[in-house]
């Protein structure tokens, strides 16, 4: 007996830790350690991207879909006098200042790299200088994320590797340039996210098909904005 009634919290203590790893983080954005960032109204912070598909009961439990449980049928009972509506209490949605500290830049990946390559150009790393000035400036910025996107030329996984590397190599130059780790994260979202699609460009998805290259130009680029920003006095 003294054997089952250790092993039974143990297992249910298992259960409950692996259910909440397997919990879906993708829709917000979260530190290196996985934790969901929140705002100073202690509500989650929803990625560009979330939609109500990627909720998750930590931060939108009223999203959530709950398994049905079965309840007993009640006793008929009379009818209560009806009470009056009241208008529910209106909760702030999860966003930063209505003035964000600078605007999101957008970079075309051959402004900081060589074709198909993953490392900051010596002759355009300067360009990202600006960013690190920024984030000197403002330090109310908590957190901005460092995004890749590629074209579709080539396979989809090497696509989003190579994506992931350029994000990665970006964060490397700020925090280089003694930007904060902690308030920089880089994402990959290879082919994913294309600005155009160049349909009617005929041949193959090859490197040789330079007019496809050409045109496929505004997909390869490098997108970094601000995804915290606490609330100070002047906003």
């Amino acid at each position: 007996m003294k054997l089952a009634h250790l092993v039974i919290p143990a297992l249910l203590s298992t259960c409950l830790v692996s259910t909440a790893a397997a919990e879906d983080r993708s829709g917000y954005w979260v530190n290196s350690e996985g934790t969901v960032w929140r705002s100073g109204f202690n509500l989650c912070w929803r990625a560009g991207y979330w939609t109500p598909a990627l909720a998750i009961a930590e931060c939108d439990p009223d999203l959530v879909a709950k398994p049905a449980v079965a309840e007993p049928t009640p006793e008929p009972v009379a009818a209560p006098a009806p009470e009056p509506m009241m208008e529910p209490p209106s909760v702030p949605e999860p966003m930063g200042p209505k003035k964000p500290a600078f605007e999101k830049f957008t970079f075309g990946a051959e402004t900081l790299f060589a074709f198909d390559k993953a490392d900051v150009r010596a002759d355009a790393a300067h360009i990202l200088d600006d960013i690190v000035d920024k984030m000197n400036r403002y330090p109310e910025v908590e957190l901005i994320v460092v995004t890749g996107h590629t074209d579709r030329i080539g396979a989809e996984a090497y696509n989003q590797k190579l994506s992931d590397r350029r994000a990665a190599a970006v964060r490397d130059y700020l925090i280089g340039k003694g930007v904060d780790g902690g308030r920089v994260q880089s994402v990959g979202r290879g082919e994913s996210e294309p600005v155009v699609g160049c349909g009617a460009i005929k041949g193959k998805a090859n490197r040789a098909n330079r007019a496809l290259i050409e045109c496929l130009q505004p997909n390869r680029r490098v997108v970094i904005e601000i995804a915290v920003q606490r609330e100070t006095g002047g906003y």
